[in-house]
């Protein structure tokens, strides 16, 4: 099987979002480019992900041309590549349609309310666009920027990236995690994020690798 590696991580990832929740049915996708060539393994459309093998797993180019594998990649292909053309740092890609992520989409602004959260801030949000479309792809890279980690689409769900499949699925677990507890803190009537000089000082930790 060719690129059996990368197909392998890219299953792995897609399974674990399922069993968190992150992923239900065929919705969400994820991506990985690999170290060596300019391609890209990515979750096949359509497909239950339950049962999924990797030789399933949809191979495209930098620029979405399917190149390999039984069944036709994602469609949001475009969003996956764009943001890897745009920032050689992202190597992995993950797009959920995580529950409280989609809520929290509507808001102004999602806060980190942990200290762990803190790392993914600030959480950008992009509004609605076609999924699929290179509307949405383009709007996705333009919110994160030069060193954004996740960001919101509007009535969509949640886009996040990162330099291997470990750190991209991190960003999307405790962005759900922190819209999670926002979302049930307001119902509760306790929401207090965490003040933005705390969250600088924690991104200064981070920055010096130094956070707990």
């Amino acid at each position: 099987m060719k690129y059996e590696n990368i197909r392998k991580i890219v299953l792995d990832a897609i399974l674990e979002a399922v069993e968190d929740g992150l992923i239900h049915g065929t919705s969400g996708n994820i991506a990985l480019r690999d170290d060596n060539e300019d391609v890209v393994a990515i979750t096949p459309s359509g497909i239950s992900y339950k049962g999924m093998t990797a030789d399933q797993i949809a191979i495209v180019d930098m620029n979405g041309k399917w190149l390999d594998g039984p069944f036709k990649p994602s469609s949001e292909v475009p969003m996956h590549t764009a943001a890897m053309r745009a920032r050689s740092d992202v190597r992995a890609t993950v797009h959920t349609h995580g529950m409280f992520a989609t809520i929290a989409a509507m808001s102004d602004e999602l806060l980190p309310t942990t200290p762990p959260q803190c790392e993914f801030y600030p959480v950008g949000i992009v509004p609605f666009c076609m999924p699929g479309t290179n509307d949405v792809a383009d709007k996705v890279v333009e919110c994160l920027g030069e060193t954004g980690r996740t960001v919101l689409i509007k009535n969509h769900g949640m886009f996040s990236v990162g330099k291997n499949m470990k750190a991209a699925m991190a960003a999307a677990v405790y962005t759900e995690e922190m819209a999670q507890i926002a979302y049930y803190a307001k119902v509760a009537g306790v929401y207090q994020p965490m003040p933005k000089e705390a969250i600088d000082k924690m991104l200064a930790l981070i920055a010096a690798d130094q956070a707990v």
